[in-house]
């Protein structure tokens, strides 16, 4: 006789199972669940982290832009205003990178004065901060001028110091006490007679990166010839500047001794504070301007030059070298041949200069004159250098006759500054 009391019992096992296995595959699913938001949520923080950076670096690049424009505004109303300019002016400051730091100060040289007012030849709108401590003798007996340049302190000190390469230019500047203003035009003529320099010798410190108050510690000597009065007409000119490895050294400030304050018999140490940067005149330059609208053509003709000759330049020549600027792209350069250098040296060199279909209005000519000796035919110097162009506003009268005289050479002198 059979009994079926003990069938029901294997189902309990199989249901046991099957609830488990529900229980782990729901864990499972609300664990995938929970991995996929998670990484959502990562993954929409990451988006709007990109979102923010890109609005902040478009707003950073319309600053900085502005900034420039602004500054190059300002340097085009100073280069007017030239005569009644006495000071640096007092700016709003926008904080940026350093690499646009660096940016906008260089794009304001781009418009440096042509006349022999004083003008900044550094960083046009900026407040002049630090000063320079350095150590000046002039030995009577030996005729012998030594300088120490000791320490430049308060470069800068809210700027990022990673940016910042000071060194030190010295120029020993000579200053003609008259000029013969009768072989320059009546246009040049001024109730006080402009002051002709020249550079004797010229020096440069080492380089010390990344820092506003560097030590220096170079020491220069020079012989001076003895000559009454010498020191009377020769003044240190000493410019504090940010190193730059494509040779675009931006001034930072300068400081001007005049040597007829040292009379002591010991080393005398002065700290002088940094002064706007300003230009020298260092002769005057005769050019000829013509322009061909058929063949696009411009001629550049350089006829004399006017420096200060001193008995150290008895064996140097000079010579020019002149590019047409158009677009913010330069043309190849022509240079003119070395000419012995005298008081007035003339090249009567003609420079010709196909143009590009750019107007005419846009193009300037950049003129920069060199210093060779004729023994170290690798050795050279520049000397002086002037832009002449239409957009330079004390230029325009020359630009303007070139352009009312097509095909005929017009001729006008220039200041040539340093």
């Amino acid at each position: 006789m059979v009994t079926l009391t003990g069938f029901p019992a294997p189902l309990e096992p199989i249901s046991a199972a099957w609830e488990l296995r529900m229980t782990l595959s729901e864990i499972v699913k609300y664990l995938v669940l929970a991995v996929s938001i998670s990484l959502l949520l990562l993954a929409l923080g990451i988006l709007a982290w990109q979102i923010i950076r890109c609005c902040s670096h478009t707003h950073t690049r319309y600053t900085q832009r502005e900034t420039v424009n602004n500054d190059l505004m300002f340097s085009e109303e100073k280069s007017s205003a030239a005569e009644n300019y006495s000071g640096a002016p007092s700016t709003k400051t926008v904080t940026a990178n350093a690499e646009a730091f660096r940016l906008s100060r260089y794009f304001s040289l781009a418009s440096y004065p042509s006349s022999a007012s004083s003008q900044s030849d550094g960083e046009t709108g900026e407040k002049v901060d630090g000063s320079l401590r350095f150590s000046v003798f002039y030995d009577q007996q030996q005729t012998q001028l030594v300088v120490t340049v000791l320490q430049a302190e308060g470069l800068f000190q809210d700027r990022p110091t990673r940016s910042l390469h000071p060194f030190v230019k010295i120029r020993l500047m000579f200053a003609e006490s008259t000029v013969n203003m009768e072989e320059f035009n009546c246009d040049e003529r001024e109730a006080t007679p402009p002051v002709l320099w020249t550079v004797l010798q010229e020096w440069r410190t080492r380089v010390v990166k990344g820092s506003c108050s560097p030590l220096f510690g170079d020491q220069f000597t020079c012989i001076l010839q003895e000559e009454e009065d010498l020191l009377r007409h020769i003044s240190l000119r000493m410019e504090v500047r940010d190193y730059d490895k494509f040779s675009r050294h931006t001034v930072l400030g300068e400081v001007r001794v005049p040597l007829e304050r040292l009379h002591s018999a010991y080393p005398l140490e002065l700290q002088e504070a940094l002064q706007t940067p300003q230009k020298d005149l260092v002769g005057k330059l005769l050019l000829s301007l013509k322009f061909l609208p058929t063949s696009q053509r411009l001629e550049v003709g350089l006829l004399k030059i006017r420096t200060v000759l001193t008995q150290s330049h008895s064996n140097e020549a000079l010579y020019a070298r002149v590019t047409v600027q158009s677009n913010q792209s330069k043309l190849p350069y022509q240079k003119t041949s070395a000419v012995p250098r005298c008081s007035l040296t003339v090249f009567n060199k003609v420079l010709i200069f196909s143009l590009p279909e750019f107007p005419v209005e846009q193009c300037k000519v950049l003129v920069y004159v060199y210093e060779s000796h004729t023994s170290k035919k690798s050795s050279k110097r520049l000397i002086g250098q002037l832009i002449v162009g239409k957009e330079r506003s004390s230029e325009d009268e020359h630009w303007s006759l070139m352009m009312r005289s097509v095909r005929q050479p017009v001729a006008k002198w220039h200041s040539l500054l340093i």
